[in-house]
């Protein structure tokens, strides 16, 4: 029988109160590889109480003996870096260097929460009337608590939870029942830190456990990332109960490509952007909009670039894209390939039906590219989150920009060219969050917010940076006149 993870409250590795598990999944194999908590209310109840009497003790630890923690967390997660990236890899599909790269970014993030008593400090003015002073300064919100997705399960628990410990929260991390071996095996390494008890806190499952974080009254402060329609209720339901709430949604990205931007170079980073992690990333690329002269330049190219690569196991060496995430995924994606066809789009490159020698069992979609797409069409509009690429085209640079403001998501936007007018154009017109110019892949490094508009995003403050920090903070204003006891006077 496969392991049962546990969870981790208050210092402690525990079993969970409820008897149901899920089956965690090597989507490479089609084989199951350990059993997770499914899952309960009173499974999170007690890690928020735990977290809760742990959160006054911790928010009174003084902000320079609370980084220290954080800086020991770099250096063990730098550590152990390949064996990370390798559960990683195992759980969810994507190649091992890919793994390593997310791990790089939670090490930057972490870096960036180091840098906590600068970014706590307020403001102060002097003699606001005669004798009396006016400042503010910033205090934790108590709990706060993540509910992670599966595509990057390293990465995105950090763009959170450093910043909220280092300013004084306590924490729970709720990882992907899809994808939790990686979350276990960090806090296993984490417990070497000696955090004291409830300060950090995991706990597994699905619907149940996220609804339990919503509702839970001493958790003040949420973080989410995932699809729209998930994101739309986290914020509804957890807002309705008084939270804080920041809920990345989906994203379609559109890349739009001007006759005179550098062909391999674009070519190749389009590429990587589309079918990286295999789609399944909130900043691929899917959707590439060729203006003028670029149709003739770069169609059959494109096309190219996606035949060339390689797909297959993560761990297996020279290998690009691996397996999406589930058999139902896989399938959803093969189902509007064919909607996209059946509006009139050209199959340029077909990458369904993919069967990997020695993993025929895995959930393989080869990268597919769909020509001509229609505007307004399932492909244009939809978040696919698999490796396929829609083509459209126009003829300026405003109906290009019309076409990728169409969308109702607004996460990234990129823009090939050697125009510097062109450039600045695109980075005022089009409504997304994160643009890219000459870059495939917008994202942000830990010292700006991930920004997301529109769909794409539900919230006032982003993850990452200052916004962490303003989000997981909340603000005092204090004015303040003090009797001058040698003058007895105000």
């Amino acid at each position: 029988m496969d392991k049962v993870l546990q969870h981790y409250i208050n210092g402690k590795w525990v079993k969970s109160l409820s008897d149901k598990t899920l089956s965690v999944i090597n989507p490479a194999t089609n084989v199951s590889i350990a059993e997770v908590p499914a899952g309960c209310k009173e499974d999170l109840d007690i890690a928020a109480e735990a977290a809760y009497l742990a959160s006054n003790n911790w928010r009174n630890t003084n902000v320079n003996q609370r980084i220290q923690y954080l800086f020991k967390m770099k250096t063990l997660l730098e550590k152990h870096a390949d064996e990370i990236a390798e559960i990683c890899t195992n759980e969810s599909g994507k190649t091992f260097a890919e793994s390593k790269a997310e791990m790089l970014r939670a090490v930057e993030n972490i870096e960036v929460a180091c840098g906590m008593p600068v970014l706590m400090q307020s403001e102060f003015s002097e003699d606001i009337a005669t004798g009396i002073d006016e400042f503010m300064i910033r205090q934790p919100v108590g709990v706060g608590a993540c509910v992670v997705p599966f595509n990057f399960p390293i990465m995105i628990t950090f763009w959170f939870m450093p910043y909220a410990i280092a300013s004084g929260n306590t924490y729970i991390v709720k990882p992907s029942e899809k994808v939790p071996m990686t979350m276990t095996r960090i806090f296993e390494l984490f417990e070497t830190l000696d955090f004291p008890p409830g300060v950090l806190n995991m706990v597994h499952g699905g619907k149940e456990t996220v609804d339990a974080i919503l509702d839970n009254p001493h958790i003040g402060a949420i973080s989410f990332v995932g699809s729209t329609p998930v994101a739309r209720y986290i914020y509804q339901r957890g807002t309705a109960n008084g939270k804080r709430v920041q809920a990345q949604g989906g994203a379609k990205n559109p890349i739009v490509v001007m006759p005179d931007a550098d062909i391999d170079t674009t070519v190749k980073i389009i590429a990587d952007s589309a079918f990286g992690c295999a789609g399944q990333r909130c900043l691929a690329a899917s959707l590439v909009i060729l203006v003028g002269e670029a149709a003739e330049l770069f169609t059959e190219k494109i096309a190219e670039s996606a035949r060339v690569k390689q797909c297959g196991f993560g761990m297996d060496t020279g290998v690009e894209v691996g397996p999406m995430i589930t058999s139902e995924s896989l399938q959803r994606v093969e189902s509007l390939v064919s909607q996209g066809l059946d509006e009139g789009a050209e199959l340029l490159v077909d990458g369904r039906s993919t069967l990997i020698e020695g993993y025929e069992n895995g959930y393989f979609m080869k990268p597919t590219i769909l020509n001509k797409v229609k505007r307004n069409g399932i492909i244009h509009r939809t978040e696919l989150f698999g490796p396929v690429l829609g083509i459209m085209y126009a003829e300026t640079l405003d109906e290009a920009i019309e076409i990728a403001n169409d969308a109702e998501y607004g996460n990234a936007a990129s823009i090939f060219t050697q125009s510097g007018a062109a450039a600045r154009k695109f980075r005022h017109d089009v409504m997304a969050g994160n643009i890219g110019i000459n870059i495939g892949v917008a994202a942000p490094m830990a010292y700006f917010p991930f920004s997301g508009w529109k769909n794409s995003f539900f919230g006032d403050l982003h993850a990452q940076s200052r916004h962490a920090v303003e989000f997981y903070t909340q603000t005092k204003v204090v004015v303040e006149r003090w009797h001058d006891k040698w003058t007895r006077k105000f």
